[in-house]
């Protein structure tokens, strides 16, 4: 399955963004959908997972502040984006596994302060 990124943009701090990641097939049997970030000169770091089962787990940096949702019907996931701050500066990448690795392309965003 390819995933497709999107909605990333500039944005002031303390304002929203939404990403979406758009599957090519089904999502159905990915046991877990997530998004990461890479941020300049760090390393790829998890932000929002959500399980098969429904369970979802944040990066204690973004609790409370992002929410990850998944639509199996549509083969889509999400990504709510709230009170953001320069520190969310990254390209955000969407994944899932199913026994396989996929990764879909960055989205890039930018936060100013």
């Amino acid at each position: 399955v390819q995933l497709q990124a999107s909605g990333g943009g500039l944005v002031q701090a303390g304002g929203s963004l939404r990403l979406s990641c758009t599957a090519s097939g089904s999502i159905f049997s990915m046991t877990a959908m997530a998004w990461y970030r890479q941020a300049p000169g760090k390393e790829r770091e998890l932000v929002a997972r959500a399980i098969s089962g429904g369970s979802t787990n944040y990066a204690d940096s973004v609790n409370g502040r992002f929410t990850i949702s998944r639509d199996n019907a549509k083969n889509t996931m999400s990504l709510q984006m709230n009170n953001l701050n320069p520190d969310d500066t990254a390209v955000y990448f969407c994944f899932a596994y199913d026994l396989s690795h996929h990764w879909g392309q960055g989205t890039l965003v930018t936060v100013s302060s």
